[in-house]
C-alpha cells in the first residue's frame, strides 16, 4: 500500500511539473522574403505578449535564404538583437554559412545574440522531439 501511494504521489508531481512547463515554439524561416521574415518576428513577439516573455520558450531557427534575417546587414538586424535580449533564441544553420563562405570568400556576420547549429533543419526536427510546437509562416 505505502508504494502505491508513493508512486501516485511521484505521478502527480510529475503532471504538475509537465503542466508548469512553458509552451514551447519552433519557427522556421528559409525565404529571403521581407514580408515573410517580418511575420516571423512579430509571430515570436506575439508568443511573448500572449503568455508573457518569461512563461514562453520560442526559437526562430533561420537557414537557405532566411538566414539574412540574422545577419548585421539585414533591415531587422536591430530588433533581432533586441528581441534575442528578450528570451527569444536565434538559431542560424552553419550548414548555410558553409555555403556562404564557398560563394563569397567569407562567413555572413551575424547580428549580436544569434546563436550557430549546425544544420537549421536538424535543430528544427530536435526541438520538435523536446515538445516544441512547429510554426512556419
Amino acid at each position: 500500500m505505502k508504494k502505491l501511494l508513493l508512486g501516485i504521489a511521484a505521478f502527480a508531481l510529475l503532471t504538475l511539473n509537465a503542466q508548469a512547463a512553458n509552451p514551447k515554439y519552433v519557427i522556421q524561416i528559409s525565404t529571403d522574403d521581407a514580408r515573410t521574415q517580418k511575420i516571423v518576428l512579430n509571430n515570436a513577439a506575439n508568443l511573448q505578449k500572449y503568455y508573457g516573455a518569461d512563461k514562453v520558450d520560442v526559437e526562430v531557427v533561420a537557414y537557405g535564404p532566411g538566414l539574412g534575417i540574422l545577419t548585421t546587414g539585414s533591415k531587422n538586424a536591430a530588433r533581432v538583437e533586441k528581441m534575442a535580449m528578450n528570451n527569444i533564441t536565434f538559431s542560424a544553420c552553419q550548414n548555410t554559412m558553409n555555403g556562404f563562405k564557398k560563394k563569397k570568400g567569407h562567413f555572413p556576420k551575424l547580428t549580436d545574440g544569434v546563436s550557430i547549429t549546425p544544420s537549421g533543419v536538424v535543430r528544427i526536427g530536435e526541438l520538435q522531439q523536446q515538445g516544441y510546437s512547429y510554426v512556419r509562416p
